[in-house]
């Protein structure tokens, strides 16, 4: 349920309205946009007493969410939200770019690449520590020690860093370290996990299952949001198809139906979506025109050396180029880079 509060009201007659919906066993979430300040009341609606709530002086109207999903949805929240990450403002008018390697290897590459990617203008740096692979075999990810190399990549270039969280019990370790604790497709719908990370007060980077529809991608952001931590950003990675030309389908589609559907910042994987590194520009570019918040790459400083992904990595020069490309779309588009 949605209670619409009216123009100009005062913090106090906001906590009055917040108090109530508590004492009726929900849960409040305020909203304050430009003109209005918006309530959600999250829980067992039963437990709503409408007309009490109407009969108060500061309240406009009470109307149910139609959606499933009602602290994801635009209903409950009208404005884009936007997240800060140290300096840098997530789903604001500045597209943010996220880029480093797939895998921690050491700390001369994660260095490297880190300082490379900021010369070219990327904002955030990703790097796996824990590394989920098909194969029980293929290379796990250096744990701690591939942490401790990013944050010392951090100190040398002061790029926040974004990095997976495989476990509950990693949980702990990682938010240490990590600015931004990322969800990987492999977990999109581990929900004892999104319970975890949204008891956590870092933002979220939640990448969409490889099977996921937009209402059980959008429902895995409610878990997290649900918890009390909103500062979730959905990323755009690939679904699965019966085409095998590329790793997976990037489905760009998804990219204007989040933005109606959601107030949550919305990236886009291209080197996880197509798996080859001649697309990763190309539809890095279409993810912007889409309209894409953010877009996260893998880079890496030797990519046919790389212990894993470097068929869609690029290197430092391809990585420069990629971005020169993209200022002129994110200006088309009203955007910044």
């Amino acid at each position: 349920m949605i209670i619409v509060l009216k123009a100009r009201v005062q913090e106090k007659q906001i906590k009055e309205v917040t108090d109530k919906i508590a004492k009726m066993g929900l849960k409040p979430h305020v909203s304050r946009g430009v003109d209005r300040t918006i309530i959600g009341a999250i829980g067992d609606e039963s437990k709503l007493k409408e007309d009490q709530l109407k009969a108060m002086p500061q309240v406009e109207r009470v109307m149910p969410v139609m959606k499933p999903y009602k602290l994801v949805s635009r209903e409950g929240t009208p404005e884009n939200t936007v997240i800060k990450v140290g300096k840098v403002s997530i789903g604001s008018k500045q597209i943010v770019v996220i880029a480093g390697p797939c895998s921690v290897e050491s700390e001369e590459q994660i260095i490297s690449i880190a300082k490379a990617v900021k010369k070219a203008g990327a904002t955030l740096l990703r790097g796996g520590a824990f590394k989920p692979r098909t194969s029980p075999y293929s290379f796990q990810g250096m744990g701690e020690e591939g942490l401790k190399l990013l944050e010392k990549a951090k100190k040398a270039t002061g790029l926040p860093i974004v990095t997976e969280v495989m476990t509950i019990e990693d949980v702990p370790l990682v938010a240490d370290y990590a600015d931004v604790l990322q969800i990987g497709a492999r977990n999109a719908q581990n929900y004892n996990l999104l319970r975890a990370v949204g008891k956590v007060d870092k933002p979220v980077l939640l990448k969409r299952g490889p099977a996921s529809s937009l209402n059980e991608f959008l429902m895995a952001a409610e878990y997290i949001l649900a918890e009390g931590n909103h500062k979730v950003m959905l990323c755009e990675r690939g679904i699965r198809t019966f085409c095998t030309f590329t790793r997976n389908t990037l489905d760009l589609n998804i990219v204007p139906a989040l933005k109606k559907e959601t107030h949550l910042p919305v990236i886009v994987d291209p080197s996880h979506g197509t798996g080859r590194t001649d697309l990763v520009t190309p539809m890095a570019l279409a993810g912007i025109a889409a309209g894409a918040d953010g877009l996260i790459i893998e880079a890496h400083p030797n990519p046919p050396e790389a212990v894993s992904d470097g068929d869609q990595s690029l290197t430092p020069a391809q990585f420069a180029n990629l971005m020169k490309a993209a200022k002129p779309v994110a200006r088309a588009v009203g955007r910044t880079l």
